[in-house]
């Protein structure tokens, strides 16, 4: 099973020749499963993330921010709505949200989703969520991974596949917050990836990427998994970035997207390389 998070950049910069270059990565990488921030949807117009579900022939859950002032305030459009969406091969049968805590004055709507996939032989509990931005909100981000667990767990039960959980933490993999979630289970991908290949999801290479703070570039978006289920039901395969450079001249996002490759079948496996 391929899965795909990745943070679109709303409706900033080129977002029409941008909406392109996400397709064609998305139609080159053939996900099962994408989770998805920072969506953009017009009122009465065209929804981003169904608009890619329907070219590459996937399912569509979406759910839009319920606080997109602060969004829109930055495009000067009251009429875009934000939100978060998941992409998958298969059927959602059930779905939850939460709003993630915060502050008013950094509360600007973020969301955890979850989506429960009806896989072939196994049903996948799968989610997505954006975590407040700015390197001074580490304790309110601190908070929303505390809720994201409590979430997780309430929505993982009734199958053998682990909790699969996507998204952009806006932290670094040595943050509390990130390993608070590494304390409830949820094991990073990216520890099973060559140590070698460029990791940052934030990276100053991309021309999107404020460069005024000086900081190097950063792995702050996410691939999490559960302790795979029977015989190494979704054991982490491999894991890397996509869209990590421009298509036909246009780079697709702010982010890079991670894309990890899980086992989909209960064939023995190897054990995991522990979370580091």
């Amino acid at each position: 099973m391929r899965v795909v998070t990745w943070n679109l950049w709303w409706r900033f910069g080129p977002w029409a020749d941008r909406r392109e270059a996400i397709l064609a990565v998305l139609r080159e990488l053939k996900p099962d499963v994408v989770g998805l921030q920072e969506v953009w949807a017009v009122d009465g117009g065209e929804n981003l993330a169904e608009s890619l579900a329907h070219d590459l022939g996937l399912h569509c859950a979406w759910w839009p921010s319920p606080a997109p002032e602060r969004w829109q305030r930055r495009i000067g459009d009251h009429a875009v709505g934000v939100g978060t969406a998941v992409l998958s091969r298969w059927p959602v049968v059930e779905r939850a949200v939460l709003r993630l805590p915060a502050p008013a004055e950094l509360d600007d709507g973020r969301l955890a989703a979850y989506a429960l996939l009806d896989a072939p032989g196994r049903r996948v509990p799968f989610f997505t969520v954006h975590l407040t931005s700015g390197g001074h909100a580490g304790a309110v981000r601190g908070e929303q991974a505390a809720a994201l667990a409590e979430f997780v767990d309430r929505h993982r039960h009734g199958t053998a596949h682990p909790a699969v959980v996507t998204g952009d933490f806006n932290a670094r993999p040595e943050s509390p917050e990130v390993r608070l979630l590494r304390a409830a289970g949820l094991r990073d991908a990216w520890a099973l990836a060559d140590p070698d290949e460029p990791s940052g999801t934030w990276d100053t290479a991309n021309p999107y990427v404020d460069h005024a703070d000086g900081e190097p570039s950063v792995r702050i978006d996410y691939v999490r998994v559960g302790p795979p289920g029977p015989g190494g039901l979704g054991r982490v395969l491999a894991v890397r970035r996509a869209g990590a450079g421009p298509v036909d001249g246009v780079w697709p996002s702010d982010h890079a997207a991670v894309v990890a490759d899980l086992a989909d079948t209960g064939a023995a496996t190897a054990p995991q390389t522990p979370d580091r």
